[in-house]
Order: structure tokens, then C-alpha cells, then sequence
């Protein structure tokens, strides 16, 4: 029989539907051609307007006289590859510890991870040699690895121990490393609601000059445009990369 034992359960209380969620956030690369410029609107429908024109004959200043010419581009939905469905298999690391609960002190961070190396070295504190030692600025915690199996085991089922460092006694939690690998992916395609791809686009004016002439072009609502929150041009002859993330909005 397993000896009894009080136990206190702190953190973030959900209803059953919420576990075993996880939250993606996404950033996602979208690599643009040469000839070709991204534009975002601020309102969905007025993107929604420029595809369904589909083609549009943008006026340029052209030459030392500024001679007004036209060039015809083509607006195409921007589709995007999202997650929909992601398993990820988690793996405890035999040699590795998480130190968390780390005392604030006006030391600098590799001066706090000597004296924890120095402290989880010795044997009698029930450690080992230490591989390697890393701070983990996301979370503040500290990653421990031992050069040997056990060590790492023994200090996870201590739960807490007490640290000295320099001249004070600090408590500080273990718990496991765990890392995790992604078994399965599902993707799905998504149209940017607000953001439009503009093809065709010849070499005539110079970069900064062709930006402001779609800008133009694109906000007046005689031509089905609407207000501009972001364009950027991409040259013929260059490439760009464009980087989506989540919409606030």
C-alpha cells in the first residue's frame, strides 16, 4: 500500500474542452516574385473588390517629361498554408533537469549559472558533472544536463531543493526536460481576406516611385480601391519574402 500523502493543486482552472489544446500562432513565409507587389487594405471588402476586377490599368509619370503612361497588372488572391491539425510527441530527457523558482539577484546571468553548475557538480548535493548548462530567457529557468544517466532522475523526484549561492539559501524547483517532436501535420489552405498580390508589374519607374504610384492607384475608390494599410513592391529581377502573422484584428 502506497503511504498517503496531502496534496495541494495550484494553476489555471478550464473546462474539460479546453485541454489538451495548443495554441499556434503563425508566421508564415510567402516568397514574392520580381514583377510583382503585395497590398493590404484595411477593409476586407474592398480587397474582395479588386480580385473580382481581376485586371487594372494603373497611370504612371514616365521619362525626364513625366509623360503620363499606363501599364495593366493583374490582381490574384494571396492563398496561405495553415495548420489545421498538429500531433506532437513528448520525450523526457534522462540527463536533462529544468531549474525554475531562480532567486532574483543583481548578478549577471553567467555568473548565476557558474554557481549553479558548481552546486549541482557535487555529489553530496545529489548531482553530478555538468555537460552543459543553458538559461532559458523565454521562461527564466535554467537547463541543467549531466554527463551521466540517474542524476538527473534523483533531483526530479526531490521536487525542491535549497541552493546556496554566493552567501544566501535560495529554494529552488526541478522539474523534467521535455521535448517535443512533431508526429503529424495537416495543412490547409486559407485566402488573406485584406491582402491582394499584384502581377505583371514591368520595370519603368524606379522602386520608390512604382509604390507610390499603385498606392495612389489602389486608394481611390473610383477604381474600386479603398484606404491602403500596407504595400511593398518587389522589382523585376529581385525577390522578396513577405511575413504574415496573426491578425490582431
Amino acid at each position: 500500500a502506497l503511504p498517503e500523502k496531502s496534496m495541494v493543486f495550484k494553476g489555471l482552472v478550464a473546462s474539460k474542452e479546453d485541454m489538451n489544446k495548443l495554441m499556434l500562432i503563425p508566421r508564415i513565409h510567402y516568397p514574392l516574385p520580381g514583377g510583382s507587389a503585395l497590398i493590404t487594405f484595411e477593409k476586407a471588402e474592398v480587397a474582395q473588390r479588386i480580385l473580382e476586377m481581376k485586371e487594372h490599368v494603373v497611370e504612371l509619370s514616365c521619362g525626364e517629361e513625366l509623360d503620363r503612361c499606363r501599364v495593366r497588372v493583374q490582381a490574384v488572391p494571396v492563398d496561405l498554408l495553415l495548420p489545421s491539425a498538429l500531433e506532437v510527441g513528448l520525450t523526457q530527457s534522462s540527463k536533462s533537469i529544468l531549474v525554475s523558482d531562480l532567486p532574483s539577484l543583481s548578478i549577471p546571468e553567467e555568473a548565476l549559472l557558474d554557481k549553479l553548475e558548481l552546486f549541482f557538480s557535487k555529489t553530496k548535493n545529489g548531482g553530478g558533472e555538468v555537460e552543459s548548462r543553458e538559461f532559458l530567457d523565454d521562461s527564466g529557468q535554467v537547463m541543467l544536463t549531466f554527463a551521466e544517466d540517474g542524476v538527473a532522475e534523483q533531483l526530479i523526484e526531490r521536487g525542491h531543493i535549497q541552493v546556496f549561492i554566493g552567501k544566501g539559501k535560495y529554494e529552488v524547483k526541478i522539474s523534467p526536460c521535455m521535448s517535443g517532436n512533431i508526429t503529424n501535420l495537416q495543412l490547409q489552405t486559407s485566402c488573406c481576406p485584406r491582402t491582394v498580390l499584384l502581377t505583371g508589374i514591368p520595370d519603368v519607374l524606379d522602386e520608390e516611385s512604382m509604390r507610390d504610384a499603385l498606392e495612389i492607384h489602389f486608394q481611390k475608390g473610383s477604381r474600386g480601391g479603398g484606404e491602403v494599410d500596407v504595400l511593398d513592391y518587389v522589382p523585376l529581377g529581385q525577390v522578396g519574402v513577405a511575413v504574415f502573422t496573426e491578425d490582431a484584428d
